[in-house]
């Protein structure tokens, strides 16, 4: 079949649809509770303390992997559902009749703790609905479907969280509050209709982990058990850390370099939007048709030369068609990057275990972008808009050094089951420690040599004529006097921490792996 019927064949597949209409259901509470009900609270006269508190109801959805064992163990006694449709069913009635019951208290907001709790509940089954719509997509999708859904996944979910946000706040202005949240439930029965509908996966044979234990352990182990793995985590972190660090300050930028609020909207709200979904839809059908090692390669060579546009706008000052052009060209390649590398993330999850793994990937890899906001602050006070775009350029050049380990340049489909062909030795627990702290003081080292040139770029931006003190600078760094530096090593620490743990986890789930190994030979 060639790569263009695939695409034809995958967008007919109803297996490619129901994946993707599931995606609608995903967006509506996310929109819910992030745009309307604080709008709603808002208009209620509610104290902008309290509104401001229920921003922490978003929880769930950062750390959702914390139950996701649950459903790759247990299924829910729904006959023919399976596991991963049973929970989503569960999870749309637990959503519809959340909903519901915040349509009964809305017609006030005293009673602020009910509102708290039922936006909370609406979180977590909205959380728990994530985990299993996106295994769901792991286990019954083909490689040739992947690419199709990824992209109509997410214009679906953001065409969702548009309806439950912006046209949710329009239509409270013509109906009321209660009828609002109450049409936002009855969305939910279609969606059921969809899961009750959906093709069963396969992998439904297979074996669910024995245990609560395994449902927990055995992912870890599936994946750092894997020759490369962090390598292979390396490069998911490194390929679009580019664009993430192009992308965290982008609005700050704009407004600094003269262009006014009308500008900054239309080209981050209209301009940005509409070219990120394009992006994202071309990403996905593309990776199809060329295939996903010949994607990557393009799009992050597109991802990394993308922040160019920025760097002419930070050397020409206020220029509206190049701004435009920049943040069109910019939201483009970043919408195909991510197409490309949704249909990586999941391939690389074990269907066995595509809730623990999925959640866990898509959790660990959204933390550049979360922390992307505030090293850009920092370097840009460092080094002024040019010259850190023009970095966020070169440090998109590893990412792509990284792909070529697993994915070599011509190659088009990267065989990532490849990677599990590995001879791992037993270690022991003076071992493991070991390996931490050698991994620990690695980190800490690259933290601390980043935080040093970082000052050393500051120094020579305010004072070019006055030498460096790298002595002076090491123990402020070390010995903080200000809650800005107190955070710069508190990141420096959590970097150093989290590459040691992964040091020693890796060593620990490949030692386990060999022992496993040894016991089913006999």
């Amino acid at each position: 079949m060639s790569s263009w019927r695939a695409v034809a064949v995958a967008l007919r597949s109803w297996r490619t649809a129901s994946v993707s209409l599931l995606s609608f259901s995903s967006g509506l509470p996310l929109g819910l509770v992030w745009i309307a009900i604080p709008t709603w609270l808002a208009r209620e006269g509610v104290d902008i303390k309290v509104i401001g508190l229920f921003t922490l109801v978003q929880a769930p959805w950062s750390f959702k992997f914390l139950w996701s064992p649950l459903m790759d163990r247990y299924a829910i006694p729904l006959p023919g559902m399976g596991r991963k449709l049973g929970w989503t069913l569960v999870a749309q009635a637990a959503l519809l009749l959340s909903t519901l019951a915040l349509a009964n208290v809305s017609v006030s907001a005293d009673a602020i703790w009910v509102v708290g709790s039922l936006t909370l509940a609406i979180a977590l089954a909205s959380a728990t609905q994530d985990i299993a719509i996106d295994a769901y997509a792991v286990e019954v999708l083909r490689p040739q479907e992947q690419g199709a859904a990824v992209g109509a996944r997410i214009a679906l979910y953001r065409a969702a969280m548009f309806v439950a946000g912006g046209l949710a706040i329009t239509m409270a202005g013509t109906w009321s509050w209660p009828a609002v949240f109450a049409g936002l439930a009855l969305l939910y029965l279609p969606m059921a209709v969809v899961t009750l509908l959906a093709p069963r996966p396969d992998t439904e044979t297979l074996p669910a982990p024995t245990s609560l234990r395994a449902a927990v352990w055995e992912p870890f182990v599936g994946f750092l058990s894997k020759a490369r793995a962090l390598e292979l985590l390396a490069f998911v972190t490194l390929y679009k850390l580019a664009d993430n660090l192009g992308g965290a300050l982008v609005r700050p930028f704009l407004v600094q370099t003269g262009f006014d609020d009308f500008d900054v909207g239309i080209a981050t709200a209209t301009i940005g939007l509409t070219a990120t979904l394009l992006g994202t839809f071309l990403g996905g059908i593309l990776t199809t048709a060329l295939g996903l090692g010949h994607s990557l390669w393009f799009f992050g060579a597109l991802q990394v030369l993308s922040n160019a546009g920025y760097v002419l706008i930070a050397s020409v000052g206020a220029n509206r068609p190049l701004m435009y052009a920049a943040m069109g060209f910019e939201s483009l390649t970043s919408g195909m990057g991510t197409g490309a590398f949704s249909v990586l993330l999941l391939r690389m999850t074990q269907k066995q275990f595509s809730a623990t793994q999925y959640a866990l990937f898509s959790s660990l890899f959204a933390l550049p972008r979360l922390l992307a906001g505030p090293v850009t602050g920092v370097m840009v006070d460092a080094m002024g808009w040019r010259d850190f775009f023009l970095f966020t350029i070169a440090i998109g050049i590893p990412g792509l050094l990284m792909l070529q380990r697993f994915s070599p340049l011509g190659v088009r489909e990267p065989q990532l089951e490849g990677l599990a062909e590995i001879a791992p030795r037993p270690v022991t627990r003076a071992d493991l420690v070991r390996r931490g702290v050698i991994g620990g003081a690695a980190g800490m080292a690259i933290a601390v040599a980043s935080m040093l040139l970082l000052a050393v770029l500051r120094q020579r931006k305010a004072a070019p004529a006055e030498p460096f003190d790298i002595t002076a600078n090491l123990w402020a760094m070390l010995l903080p006097t200000d809650t800005g530096a107190a955070l710069g090593l508190f990141g420096a620490v959590l970097f150093a921490l989290v590459l040691g743990l992964a040091s020693a986890a890796t060593a620990a789930a490949r030692s386990r792996d060999r022992q496993e190994r040894r016991t089913a030979s006999r």
